[in-house]
């Protein structure tokens, strides 16, 4: 590691804080967590070097407040922020304030993320570079501007936010009398989530797959280390990842690689970032580039071997991306559920409570990175995601397979979680084929019901064997005690409760 730093503060929390702290201790680097109010107790706050409370649990007081991070920072002697993801670390301010303050911003150059955040720009550098883009507008001043690029582009179309992404402020429209509503409320939610009202249009690709390419970024160089698949999400926010994608053989990998690249290049990437793509057949448009280490990261790293924190560690440190090497061959197949605490059989809806249990799995090719504990209590002040589980294995039907049984011993007590669903997905015949694309969730909503018949199945299962060793019989689904929906909890929670 360069000598440019030795300790390392964290802007963040939850599991990204977590794996940022495990990087710093294998590149030998101190690291500086911060917490709010909600977080003292916190896995990420007990596992750093040291921790600093930065204020109440509201993130405008706490984790997106510059001055309290800059402060913990200075009183620390941390010589480098890291950023995470969400919250600050799309925000080229930040990454200025940091420089500003004399401390090294664990990620892109600030002209780098400005470029690529906002998106009307972003799409203008990538047509001067040769990148395919969705055919699209400029922001719209008005709905007059709105119902002349609506008939230009051909319905259906969709509206975007210029200055945003994670879904805030997209609307599909299909009918030209739904346009003038459609971009009223969409500018007031680009308001309300960016802080700038601004939206354009795109055409609306029906069913295409969602996949990005990872990039790596050092002063010399920029390479790419293969593509993921992330076309399951609901309302643009990914449940599930895998890489590599099914459908993207060499040809088409070489071409959409060649392609992120030569985007990141067009900003002068510095680091880890990600070129989103959506893919039809052999066409691909760019979508955005996100300016910071991924939620589904471990898919990539699973599959090449390369540690991405760590190569953003050494990147800012100075060093060469994979140490001046090549990028290593994909092996095998990596999959990733985001469990998160919503409950999928209330329309996702986000669940608060206490973390009463928590066992997760392991094995060969199993991966948890979490951000909770037993105890843990799990509010409505930050993003639900729990943790991530990750499986790899010599092939996409046995990474499915594996990631089905690590999905049943996975156990979180306490709340309602998306395990279920992902559950459901796993045993989905559209799925274990690659029948996919971004509508894949509602064109699936059997995979909402209630009770996922396998996950039934699993629980009856594991009743049985604990019936044979403890002597107790199981009790009738018509007789269950009904203190909580079976929903809520995993296939091993249910089978003692029922059991």
């Amino acid at each position: 590691m360069s000598a440019s730093f030795r300790k390392v503060l964290i802007a963040n929390r939850g599991e990204i804080a977590v794996r940022v702290i495990r990087a710093c201790r294998e590149e030998r680097l101190s690291s500086v967590a911060v917490y709010s109010d909600a977080d003292r107790r916190s896995p990420h706050a007990l596992l750093a070097d040291e921790a600093v409370e930065i204020g109440p649990a509201p993130a405008g007081e706490s984790y997106l407040n510059v001055d309290r991070l800059l402060a913990a920072a200075g009183r620390t002697g941390a010589e480098a922020i890291h950023p995470g993801y969400g919250f600050l670390a799309e925000n080229a301010a930040f990454a200025r304030a940091v420089e500003s303050a004399g401390r090294v911003f664990i990620g892109p150059p600030a002209d780098a993320i400005e470029a690529m955040g906002d998106k009307t720009r972003a799409r203008e550098r990538m047509v001067a570079a040769g990148v395919p883009v969705v055919p699209g507008s400029e922001p719209l001043a008005n709905a007059e501007e709105a119902r002349a690029a609506a008939k230009d582009i051909g319905l259906p179309v969709m509206l975007k936010a210029a200055a945003g992404g994670g879904g805030k402020g997209m609307h599909v429209v299909r009918d030209a009398a739904e346009l003038d509503a459609a971009l009223e409320r969409a500018t007031r939610e680009a308001e309300g989530a960016f802080g700038d009202g601004r939206v354009y249009l795109e055409r609306f690709l029906e069913e295409p797959r969602h996949i990005e390419l990872q990039v790596l970024a050092d002063a010399d160089r920029t390479v790419h280390l293969g593509e993921r698949e992330c076309s399951i999400q609901r309302r643009h926010q990914k449940l599930i990842e895998e890489a590599p994608s099914a459908v993207v053989d060499e040809a088409l990998r070489a071409r959409m690689g060649e392609v992120a690249v030569r985007a990141a290049e067009a900003v002068d990437y510095r680091g880890a970032g990600t070129v989103e793509f959506l893919v039809e057949g052999d066409a691909f448009y760019f979508l955005e580039m996100n300016t910071r280490i991924q939620v589904e990261h471990p898919v990539t790293e699973a599959i090449t071997g390369v540690d991405l924190v760590r190569e953003q560690l050494r990147i800012a440190g100075g060093l060469p991306a994979l140490g001046g090497a090549e990028p290593p061959a994909p092996r095998g197949h990596a999959i990733e559920c985001r469990i998160s605490a919503e409950d999928p059989a209330r329309g996702f809806l986000p669940s608060t409570g206490t973390i009463l249990g928590l066992d997760v799995p392991t094995g060969p090719g199993v991966r948890w990175d979490g951000g909770i504990r037993a105890g843990f209590d799990v509010g409505l002040h930050y993003d639900p995601l729990l943790g991530k589980l990750v499986v790899h294995a010599a092939d996409r039907a046995r990474a499915i397979d594996r990631m089905r049984l690590a999905l049943e011993e996975l156990r979180i007590d306490g709340v309602a979680t998306t395990q279920p669903y992902h559950l459901a997905v796993m045993a989905d015949a559209d799925f274990r084929a690659s029948d996919l694309s971004i509508r894949y969730v509602e064109e699936h909503p059997e995979l909402l019901a209630e009770e996922p018949p396998e996950l039934l199945g699993a629980a009856f299962e594991i009743a049985a064997l604990l019936e044979s060793t403890s002597g107790s019989a199981a009790t009738a689904p018509s007789e269950r005690p009904a203190t909580r929906r079976s929903s809520e909890l995993s296939a091993w929670v249910r089978a003692e409760r029922d059991g």
